[in-house]
């Protein structure tokens, strides 16, 4: 399958998780891609992995809460191929707790590595983004669209994560840029730790879940991916896609 063949990606969070399953495929897809994550060990493992069907991707070390150093990411990426052709918004860390027990770090760690992140990323590859007629995939979560109780920071930055997606598509439209945003449940190792703690409510959440399971990682969410930066989505832009088994249905 060639369907990103030639194409250069940027995926934040790649080493693990929904970032991997994206990442994985993508290289099966052609694409050659650069996975950022803070985790070394995890980054390298997965590059190995990806190297058995792209031999030219690349693993970029970074903390993305430090923001004046974004714009090195692209940079990395553009002198290692030349082009960038896809960014992918994934990475995003938080910690749960009520609105009322919330703290000033808890909505900074949120925002400095989901929010300012994506943003900074957007700004800083919209030249190149220009040149390609580049795609752009932002996530978002049910969290900020339902109002998950013990969710507020994260939430809250999913949600502002949407407002400016839509800003970017009109914005970045015209320039032959397409903005969408991936809403998933995954079967990640977070929400199978998450599953493992809390069992009743994943029990109650999996039974409001039409499908009656979580999504993969590479096969589901990896494979909409693919779609939303491949040519096929070429008419779409400033579109939430719930990859989520059907749980939400945005009217």
């Amino acid at each position: 399958m060639s369907r990103l063949q030639g194409k250069v990606a940027i995926i934040t969070g790649g080493a693990g998780g929904i970032g991997k399953g994206i990442a994985t495929a993508f290289v099966k897809e052609g694409a050659k891609v650069a996975i950022v994550d803070l985790n070394e060990q995890a980054g390298n493992a997965t590059l190995e992995v990806l190297k058995e069907h792209q031999s030219d991707s690349i693993f970029i070390q970074a903390n993305l809460a430090e923001h004046d150093k974004l714009a090195d990411i692209v940079k990395q990426v553009v002198d290692a191929f030349g082009q960038v052709d896809i960014l992918v918004n994934n990475a995003h860390a938080s910690k749960m707790a009520s609105i009322e027990d919330t703290t000033q770090q808890e909505l900074d760690l949120s925002f400095n590595t989901g929010f300012y992140p994506t943003f900074y990323l957007m700004q800083a590859a919209l030249p190149y983004l220009k040149e390609t007629k580049g795609k752009i995939i932002n996530f978002a979560s049910g969290a900020g669209l339902k109002g998950d109780k013990n969710q507020g920071s994260y939430a809250a930055a999913k949600e502002a994560i949407r407002g400016i997606t839509r800003v970017a598509a009109n914005e970045f439209g015209p320039f032959g840029i397409n903005v969408n945003i991936i809403s998933p449940i995954a079967k990640s190792e977070g929400m199978l730790q998450w599953a493992e703690a809390n069992p009743e409510y994943y029990q109650g959440m999996l039974s409001n879940i039409p499908l009656r399971r979580l999504g993969e990682l590479e096969s589901d969410i990896g494979r909409v991916a693919v779609f939303l930066a491949s040519e096929d989505s070429d008419y779409i832009t400033g579109q939430t896609f719930m990859v989520d088994g059907g749980s939400i249905k945005l009217r």
